[in-house]
């Protein structure tokens, strides 16, 4: 009887044989395949990675570059950490000067861990990057082993509104068009360094930061800026935080004459609520750039966040 076209004598070496060849010709795909991943670069970011030890992933906010963590990276000894800088901030766009961004943003970040072997690295987050890492733990639970989210908000929109209100989706969505209009038509005009030093002053409680917020700033590409502002008052993560898994860390700066710590802790634990377990860490006499204005504090923080 003949099988496959062999006799029966012979099939059973012959089977063999195909299927040696078969699986050598699955190894050197699966070698093929992790050769690839290893080699991963990601497009909607840059990373810079120095030291060694437990891994530790660090996102500036909007318009930002990775320099606003520089100052804090002796608290970091004994980590590797790996600087993220979202292209068109400090650096050419790229893929990001069109179109949407922040969910290919998240998707690379997940590709980035996995391909680099990153064993669920602690993530800090600032503002836009805080939210980021927020979208990264809800989407994919099981890739960091916990986070510092750093005065961020699961949806930005709660700020246009007097506290307690709810936000309007269309409204929000109507700013949201005028905010990234505006931006985008800023793309290749020149801008006097100046020109955002209002809106920065409210990020800081010290006028002597107002220098270090420019530097940290003013490179940013308004086509990126103004897409991310765009995402982030339409990004409603309130309900999707529930998701989150792995311990969560909520940075509040507290700016005197603002509002009381009480009034501000409680603002944000509202904002949090589908993450009751998140803790809350208030620093005082900080505006939004909590690390520029308090950086002891800061780190005292971020020393406690990673021991625990």
């Amino acid at each position: 009887m003949m099988m496959f076209g062999f006799r029966r004598g012979r099939a059973r070496p012959i089977f063999a044989l195909f299927l040696s060849i078969l699986m050598l010709g699955i190894g050197l795909l699966w070698s093929m395949s992790a050769e690839a991943q290893s080699d991963f670069e990601p497009t909607r970011f840059s990373v810079e990675v120095q030291g060694t030890g437990p891994d530790v992933i660090l996102i500036p906010g909007l318009s930002t570059t990775r320099e606003v963590w520089r100052p804090h990276l002796e608290v970091l000894d004994g980590h590797r950490v790996h600087l993220l800088q979202v292209r068109g901030f400090g650096e050419d766009a790229g893929v990001n000067a069109e179109g949407p961004i922040m969910d290919g943003l998240v998707a690379e970040l997940a590709q980035y861990i996995e391909a680099k072997g990153l064993d669920q690295p602690a993530i800090v987050g600032h503002s836009m990057g805080g939210f980021i890492a927020m979208k990264l733990g809800a989407q994919h639970p099981d890739l960091p082993g916990k986070i510092m989210i750093v005065d961020s908000l699961p949806w930005f929109a709660v700020i246009l509104v007097p506290v307690g209100s709810e936000p309007e989706l269309a409204q929000v969505e109507q700013q949201a068009e005028m905010a990234r209009a505006m931006l985008l038509s800023m793309h290749g005009r020149d801008v006097p360094e100046n020109a955002n030093d209002g809106l920065l002053s409210s990020y800081t409680t010290n006028p002597a930061n107002l220098q270090t917020l420019r530097d940290l700033t003013g490179d940013a590409d308004p086509r990126v800026t103004g897409q991310l502002v765009y995402e982030l008052m339409l990004g409603d993560m309130r309900q999707g935080i529930a998701n989150i898994t792995t311990p969560v860390t909520v940075i509040v700066p507290h700016r005197p004459g603002f509002m009381t710590p009480e009034t501000i802790r409680d603002f944000y634990a509202r904002q949090y609520a589908a993450l009751p377990a998140a803790e809350l860490v208030l620093i005082e006499q900080a505006a939004h750039f909590v690390m520029v204005d308090q950086p002891e504090a800061f780190d005292a923080a971020v020393r406690t966040f990673l021991a625990d």
